[in-house]
């Protein structure tokens, strides 16, 4: 179950979906196969894999309410090796729908655990795009992830709000899914320019020490351009600052997984 991994922060604008979008292209981009889980109403991730409103009849949503089969929604992306199961806004309403399920937080997993076998034969990587906030979609993301991926901005303000999430994760490892971890957390919107970035890593790597990737993501326009033509940064502009930074991220997370994944067998 190593292999399923949640990008998740309460706190939006923080490059969340960014993350998620240019991890999974750049992970099918070295030849793994990649599902992102876009588990956020909004759908943003959805969006910037290049899919239509129209073309997300079958959604994560159909399947969490048993309307559909969990590969049934499975969809291809612009970026080969890449696939996605895509969100709507209804999925904003599951929660009243499954109110009276007493396993409500499993919902997800079980959807995961029933494919099992069928999901690891055809991806090397399931990556869930949490919403931005500590809603039930977030708990179902935690209780299925094994991993999780922390996209942290580098500003004061995001210190904060790493504490609430650090205690909603350490509630649901200790009640829920003890398996959980967090695998790293990853500096976003970093400014070299600015001496409250460095001061904002110097922060979360005295709490976090090894958990906090060398790699950071500079604040980047070229970042914020790629969504709307459909497409993570790592493929709208290869040479960009903010690719570079991905990139590095990748290589820097994929040397973390094989060692950790030796140390198992």
């Amino acid at each position: 179950m190593n292999h399923i991994i949640g990008i998740i922060n309460q706190k939006g604008g923080v490059g969340k979906t960014t993350t998620a979008l240019n991890f999974g292209s750049g992970l099918a981009l070295k030849n793994f196969s990649t599902l992102i889980i876009d588990l956020d109403p909004q759908g943003n991730a959805s969006t910037g894999v290049g899919l239509d409103q129209k073309d997300r009849a079958n959604s994560i949503y159909e399947v969490l309410i048993d309307r559909i089969n969990f590969f049934d929604a499975v969809q291809k992306t612009k970026v080969n090796k890449l696939q996605i199961l895509a969100a709507t806004p209804e999925l904003s309403g599951l929660e009243t729908e499954i109110a009276n399920d007493p396993e409500k937080a499993f919902v997800l997993k079980r959807k995961i655990d029933k494919n099992y076998n069928d999901i690891t034969r055809e991806f090397n990587f399931v990556i869930i795009d949490c919403p931005p906030s500590l809603s039930l979609l977030t708990i179902m993301a935690l209780v299925a992830s094994r991993k999780l991926i922390v996209p942290l901005q580098a500003e004061f303000f995001a210190l904060e709000g790493l504490s609430q999430l650090i205690k909603t994760i350490d509630r649901i490892k200790n009640r829920l899914n003890p398996s959980l971890e967090i695998e790293g957390i990853l500096l976003t919107m970093f400014d070299k320019r600015n001496k409250l970035s460095f001061e904002v890593e110097k922060e979360v790597k005295n709490f976090f020490g090894h958990k906090v990737f060398n790699s950071k993501i500079p604040r980047n326009v070229r970042v914020s351009e790629a969504p709307s033509h459909g497409l993570p940064v790592i493929l709208y502009d290869p040479n960009s600052l903010g690719s570079q930074g991905y990139n590095e991220f990748i290589n820097e997370f994929l040397d973390r997984f094989n060692q950790n994944e030796k140390k198992v067998a």
